[in-house]
């Protein structure tokens, strides 16, 4: 009898930047299991830096979409970028699933208390996250969302991003009442952990949530 093809899930990366991949595919090796689905992080080689502004989102649209569109041993996506740049146009280039890690955190978030607040990598991020939350109807749950002032760079290797990030998760979690955080940036993946223990809410990390997700379609027989 034929072996079963494995499975493979897609975890793209929007931006330029390998630290960021390098980060997400840390964060993803715990939910891996023997027998299950394949999990590979790439780089959209073509993307900025980071995805900071619209026009960064903008820019990574169809060069998404090509990649989706030609992956065709691909059983699922993700958009490993809080901006989940060009997810309906990935989603009519294939017929497999395609998640996007902010709207897969947030609901993930739904699930784990009343009242989510968002980690921004900064303010000019926050009124297009805002956005995103009014047209997903979820303002009356979210609690706010609060900017580090730093880079997709610096959030993913700088030396200060975990004890700026404790601060501003305070902040959400006294000011902003919100009893769980979600991180607003795939940068920011390897420093789940250390953030929950320091705040004491849940903290998710919508990378980490949209892959659980694949999984699920993958194994259920979705995809």
């Amino acid at each position: 009898m034929a072996s079963r093809h494995r499975r493979r899930i897609l975890v793209v990366n929007p931006n330029s930047n390998e630290i960021v991949t390098k980060a997400l595919a840390d964060a993803l090796a715990p939910i891996a299991f023997k027998d299950g689905p394949e999990i590979e992080c790439v780089t959209l080689k073509e993307g900025p830096c980071g995805i900071e502004t619209q026009e960064h989102v903008e820019s990574v649209t169809l060069p998404l979409s090509r990649l989706v569109a030609a992956s065709n041993g691909t059983d699922a996506f993700v958009i490993a970028c809080y901006s989940d740049p060009g997810l309906h146009v990935c989603r009519d280039a294939t017929s497999r699933p395609v998640f996007g890690i902010n709207e897969a955190g947030v609901l993930t978030a739904l699930a784990r208390g009343d009242r989510f607040g968002v980690i921004a990598i900064g303010q000019r991020s926050i009124r297009r996250h805002v956005r995103y939350m009014r047209q997903m109807g979820l303002l009356e749950r979210f609690a706010g969302e609060r900017p580090l002032n730093m880079s997709v760079a610096e959030t993913a290797a700088g030396e200060r991003t975990l004890e700026r990030m404790i601060d501003v998760g305070k902040e959400l979690r006294d000011k902003d009442s919100a009893d769980v955080i979600v991180m607003g940036c795939a940068g920011m993946a390897r420093h789940r952990q250390a953030l929950e223990a320091a705040i004491g809410v849940p903290v998710i990390d919508p990378t980490q949530a949209a892959v659980a997700m694949a999984i699920g379609a993958v194994q259920f027989g979705q995809a």
